[in-house]
């Protein structure tokens, strides 16, 4: 799978690993730990530590190694900590086996790990389980793990996807402090060509398995030499500039079975200014400026890499309300302990706002802002506590047995997870039209399958997906059905829960250049939230920011991002890592102090 691979990392330095899903770049990591998945193993080549090769290791030297001079901080959290034992048991335990015997001396330097990856009030957080802990604050538990024995590298794969700005922020501003003051080494890997030109000192651009570009950070972003890298930059919306249609890669990474019968360059088949000698050829790595090597016959080419020019023109309220919220509000009771009174938690308070027809509008705001719930609230997953909501000019807080038909008409969800919110044992072709099977417009099968096929026409998919069932489908494919599911009753608004939370960047501008065109051709409105402010700009016309559960900014997208008016607005638009390779970023200026 991986082949002709080489790198140096030297101490205290940062080398990144880029490339969409299934281009090697976990098998990398699991290589250096040894957790490579059953039937896989190296076949030739070194794998050296200082003085050893990793390759030639005894399983006991791994283990001894492993924890102490290589540490991994894995992409899920949540997962990779264990759910029944708190953290604090979790920190003592690892301490435990690095040598530290006094349970005092544990706690002791439990509290100063917690303590550098800017964790407070350390004496509660002992005693709290996973569950209990954000996404943000269990990954920088990770990060205390894993840089607890001052390690010699760190593996880091996939640390900050889908996480808020502020907290991908903070993790990354982190990884770069406990670098520096250790003088750690670090493999980041990643599928977000911006954040690594920010944070690492050299990139690895992979592909199929192979390295397709290799160079300093900075010159790689601002002159990149290969057409799968520019391809990636072109494929990531901007936050400065004009709106544009973004390049979409065609099809997707080939498989195992794939690569075992290909010939010449791995990228040809999906590369746009291919010829027959890159089908034939596999390329030498050249040079492509001081330390910087290519792989490709045609890198002089790349200006034959260009992105239709199609403006993106996000409608704005035409003053016809589809949808208003009136001081709507949702409370939570909290249980409290024995012999005391309940609590209550107060998740969206006084939120007033509207979508006119045919208008986008993007909610933004950090993990627990409530914007989640607001969703919920307005398809009637939960009930309102407090104020109106209105749509289409009825109010649904009665919660009448009719609004649930009227809302079903009018509005659909688009998940944020496709492969949880699909039915496993369904065909896509009954997915997509199961509300007519529930009843809202009787269909004999035949009839179904039509408007089957023509959803899935309507989302770029073909015929030959009826018959599949979501597992047989990649992770574009599968939010696609979704979308196809959501647009099944050609309701008048969507409201999309971070659909594109995750996904690589290229199947995210085929699915944002897919909204865009159904936008203009079939003309319904959409609540777009989002961790991504790129994204938000790209796609809406006006933004509202939560924060507490509170709107504490709203106004047209370009207005609040070029001047914020609220501290909250203002800590998010600092997060976002610039456009521009040689501006400032903050928080990596923060780490330098």
């Amino acid at each position: 799978m991986i082949r002709r691979l080489s790198f140096n990392l030297a101490p205290g330095r940062i080398l990144g690993v880029v490339g969409e899903s299934g281009a090697g770049k976990s098998m990398i990591g699991r290589s250096i730990v040894g957790a490579l998945p059953t039937g896989f193993g190296i076949t030739n080549g070194t794998l050296h530590l200082g003085g050893e090769d990793m390759v030639c290791l005894t399983p006991a030297r791994r283990r001894a190694l492993l924890g102490r001079d290589i540490t991994f901080v894995p992409q899920e959290p949540m997962t990779a900590l264990n759910p029944v034992m708190t953290v604090g048991a979790q920190l003592d335990e690892h301490l435990k086996r690095l040598g530290i015997l006094s349970r005092s001396r544990r706690r002791e330097r439990a509290l100063q790990l917690l303590d550098e990856v800017h964790l407070p009030n350390g004496d509660a957080l002992f005693r709290r389980y996973p569950h209990q802990l954000s996404g943000g604050m269990c990954q920088r538990v990770l990060i205390a793990l894993a840089f607890a024995a001052r390690p010699r590298l760190v593996v880091a794969d996939e640390p900050t996807t889908a996480l808020d700005v502020t907290v991908q922020a903070r993790i990354v501003q982190l990884i770069a402090e406990l670098q520096r003051d250790e003088g750690t080494s670090v493999l980041f890997i990643t599928h977000d060509l911006r954040l690594a030109s920010r944070i690492c000192d050299e990139i690895i651009v992979l592909y199929a398995g192979r390295s397709v570009e290799r160079g300093p950070a900075a010159s790689l972003l601002a002159t990149p030499a290969h057409p799968y890298t520019r391809c990636l930059q072109l494929s990531a919306p901007a936050m400065s500039g004009s709106r544009r249609s973004l390049f979409a890669l065609p099809d997707r990474m080939p498989g195992l079975a794939a690569l075992a019968a290909m010939h010449g360059c791995r990228f040809a088949p999906r590369c746009p200014i291919a010829d027959a000698d890159c089908r034939t050829v596999d390329p030498p790595d050249r040079t492509a400026g001081q330390s910087h090597l290519v792989a490709c016959l045609h890198s002089n080419n790349l200006a034959g890499i260009v992105v239709p020019n199609h403006a993106i023109m996000a409608p704005t309220n035409t003053g016809d309300a589809l949808l208003r919220l009136d001081h709507a509000g949702k409370r939570f009771r909290t249980r409290g302990r024995p012999f005391q009174r309940s609590g209550e938690t107060w998740a969206v308070r006084d939120v007033t706002f509207e979508v006119g027809a045919g208008e986008f509008v993007g909610l933004v705001g950090e993990s627990g802002s409530g914007k989640s719930t607001l969703a919920r609230l307005v398809m009637g997953l939960e009930h309102a506590s407090t104020g109106r909501i209105l749509l289409g000019g009825r109010d649904l807080t009665r919660n009448a047995s009719a609004d649930s038909r009227h809302r079903l008409h009018w509005a659909q969800m688009v998940f944020q997870d496709p492969q949880s919110a699909l039915n496993p044992r369904r065909r896509v072709g009954d997915i997509v039209t199961q509300v007519l099977q529930a009843g809202w417009q009787p269909m004999d099968h035949g009839r179904r399958m039509e408007r089957a096929r023509l959803l899935l026409a309507e989302v770029g998919l073909g015929a030959d997906m009826l018959d599949r069932y979501p597992t047989q489908l990649s992770g574009g494919q599968r939010q696609r059905v979704n979308i196809a599911r959501a647009l099944c009753t050609l309701p008048k608004i969507l409201v999309a829960d971070e659909i594109v939370s995750g996904l690589d960047v290229s199947i995210q501008a085929q699915l944002l250049n897919l909204l865009a065109r159904l936008r203009a051709e079939l003309g319904f409105a959409m609540l777009f939230i989002s961790h991504d402010l790129s994204v938000v700009r790209h796609l809406c016309s006006r933004v509202l920011v939560m924060y507490g559960g509170e709107i504490v900014e709203e106004g047209a997208v370009e207005k609040v991002f070029a001047d914020p008016q609220h501290a909250h607005t203002r800590a998010l638009l600092s997060s976002v890592p610039p456009d521009e390779p040689e501006a400032a970023w903050p928080p990596l200026q923060q780490s330098a102090r």
